[in-house]
């Protein structure tokens, strides 16, 4: 479980004595590449692993294909240390040109002014508009009426599954796709074929210590009531609480010892698919290569619905632009360019397992030719972020918390309504608490 960005009121208004340190990570490097006319613009992300090496060959082939500028990338760790890292780069005036952050993250970031705002017109000037886009991924961007974030793509929670084990369950479709199920008894039965059939278990899920990954699939069946929680600023929370104690006591049914381990962290729910012992898995598309690399007959969909709303969690690397105080607008126009590149060119990341948000990309007779890829690629049209607060977000304390109230009912049958109701109280704690950037309250929802 990655620790939360708590980044103090007294931190936050300090960030800029810290200068001298956020130029070291910004660099200072001329705004011109040494022996060309090409500009270079500072890019910040925090993607390692192989997201970090798609990134890359991405970052490579969009320079590769003109000479007006040059990304200089910078990556850091994961969670904390980026945002931290990047709050203090624009309070100390060194923030890079552009950066990646989380889509759900920037609710927190833009009334402090830690973020500048994205021209629409600019945008629609270079092919990116909201007919390009997800209607859910396009309106992420806003906060208030301004765009603040541009996604890259949707990250969704999904499920895969071996089409070897489902075959031999009976549970494929004449097309070999899994069958559709639209209750959770019906899609207990399934698992309960699939188990039959797997030398381990029917699905792998883990989630011990791990808040995402229980958030993820609790916000996933919640949402699916057709419900949203709402986290109004200095309020209340306001959550259905007969959808979530549902939505916890499926999740409690699914880790009985025989459909899924009782006990299973994250690393070995993903071991014991990748071996072939396990006939499906919920984890996110990032895992993707994980599994083409086990060389697993292998297929993937949106997660089942089972409470009649399509609807599946899933957050966004989204492009930002951290505040700059006199930003260079020959550079700024250049950051448009690079962006708009990057979008024409997800089909790299879309390779990688995500869902690219550019819809000219996933609408291609090449992406479609993408399997697994174009079998959950629906899920950019269903998508639900993390519901709005500044302390919401991937890598936030929000995720951590709600871990913390409802491990005990899937580890040891604790009560599903005291937990929603030990989760529900933790977060009117921290809607009583003000934004670290935003202290006065002034941008309030």
């Amino acid at each position: 479980m990655t620790p939360p960005l708590d980044l103090s009121r007294r931190q936050f208004l300090t960030a800029a004595s810290v200068t001298a340190a956020a130029a070291l990570l910004a660099g200072c490097a001329p705004g011109t590449v040494p022996g060309s006319n090409a500009t270079t613009l500072q890019f910040w992300h925090l993607l390692s692993g192989g997201d970090g090496v798609t990134m890359s060959q991405l970052l490579d082939t969009a320079n590769a294909a003109q000479s007006e500028y040059r990304i200089r990338p910078t990556v850091l760790a994961w969670g904390t240390p980026y945002y931290t890292k990047l709050a203090m780069a624009g309070a100390g005036g060194r923030a890079p040109d552009v950066a990646i952050m989380h889509a759900t993250r920037t609710v927190g970031w833009a009334p402090g002014g830690l973020l500048d705002t994205w021209d629409l017109d600019r945008l629609a000037d270079l092919g990116v508009d909201a007919s390009t886009f997800p209607k859910p991924i396009w309106e992420k961007g806003f906060v208030g009426e301004n765009m603040y974030s541009i996604a890259l793509d949707a990250h969704p929670f999904v499920a895969m599954f071996n089409t070897d084990i489902c075959d031999a369950a009976g549970v494929l479709d004449s097309d070999g796709r899994l069958q559709e199920t639209s209750s959770p008894d019906e899609f207990l039965d399934q698992l309960r074929a699939i188990g039959g059939q797997a030398e381990g278990h029917a699905l792998s899920y883990g989630y011990l210590g791990d808040g995402a990954q229980m958030w993820r699939l609790f916000y996933t069946f919640y949402s699916q009531h057709g419900t949203a929680m709402e986290l109004p600023a200095g309020g209340k929370a306001v959550i259905d609480k007969d959808a979530a104690v549902e939505s916890l006591t499926l999740m409690r049914t699914l880790l009985d010892g025989e459909i899924a381990l009782a006990q299973a962290d994250y690393g070995s729910a993903v071991a014991e698919f990748a071996t072939g012992k396990s006939g499906m898995l919920f984890t996110g598309v990032w895992e993707l290569r994980t599994m083409q690399a086990a060389e697993l007959p292998l297929d993937a969909t949106m997660i089942p619905t089972l409470f009649g709303t399509p609807a599946v969690y899933a957050d966004s690397h989204s492009f930002v632009l951290p505040h700059q105080t006199d930003a260079d607008p020959e550079k700024r126009d250049l950051t448009y360019r690079f962006v708009a590149d990057m979008l024409q060119g997800s089909f790299g990341w879309a390779e990688a397992g995500h869902i690219p948000a550019f819809l000219p990309v996933t609408e291609s007779p090449e992406y479609a030719d993408l399997i697994p890829q174009a079998h959950y690629a629906e899920a950019a049209q269903h998508v639900v972020y993390d519901p709005t607060a500044w302390f919401t977000g991937s890598g936030s304390n929000f995720q951590g918390e709600f871990g913390a109230a409802v491990q005990g009912v899937l580890l040891s049958g604790d009560d599903p309504a005291a937990a929603i109701d030990r989760f529900e109280a933790r977060v009117n704690t921290l809607l009583r608490q003000p934004n670290p950037a935003d202290p006065e309250g002034t941008f309030a929802s």
